[in-house]
């Protein structure tokens, strides 16, 4: 069985430890602490250091190491990065702020060359922007951008599955 270490990165609230949660065979590590700032107003718990979970799709074992999204504790980006093999890196459909941090991950993380895909959230949410529109903002290809509800298994499993090939 093949092995890849992903990291799964994005803006607060996009939806990283809902995908780790919903991938994960395994008890998912959380390092999830209480928000004491204004961000208590869209939800109650945050990352802090890291999300670990694990799971099998189409015969590749994925590692799915999650990073805080908050500003803050961007000095984990690049600790969580090293010996990385892909990047997922999540936006929020329905808020074009998240896309802002989307592109500095990947000119960050992305110039390590690995392999990478933009994992568009929210779709179901109000107004969500269109596929193509996420990938001409960002400057990718319209095949690197895939939707998914980060709460669902099969969403999350087919989104590994595009990046198994991805990997070849």
């Amino acid at each position: 069985m093949k092995s890849c270490k992903v990291v799964i990165t994005g803006a607060f609230n996009t939806g990283k430890s809902a995908f780790i949660q919903a991938a994960s065979d395994i008890a998912v590590v959380s390092t999830e602490k209480r928000i004491t700032d204004a961000l208590s107003q869209v939800k109650e718990t945050t990352t802090v250091a890291l999300d670990y979970g694990q799971t099998t799709v189409e015969g590749w074992r994925f590692h799915l190491y999650g990073t805080p999204g908050q500003p803050r504790f961007e000095f984990m980006w690049d600790i969580l990065a090293r010996d990385g093999d892909a990047l997922l890196v999540l936006v929020d459909s329905t808020d074009r702020s998240t896309l802002t941090l989307a592109r500095q991950l990947l000119r960050r993380l992305a110039r390590r060359r690995m392999p990478y895909l933009v994992v568009a959230t929210k779709q179901d949410g109000h107004r969500p922007m269109p596929l193509p529109e996420i990938a001409r903002a960002l400057g990718v290809s319209s095949r690197q951008v895939v939707a998914c509800d980060p709460r669902q298994r099969a969403s999350t499993h087919a989104v590994l599955a595009h990046l198994a090939r991805l990997l070849g």
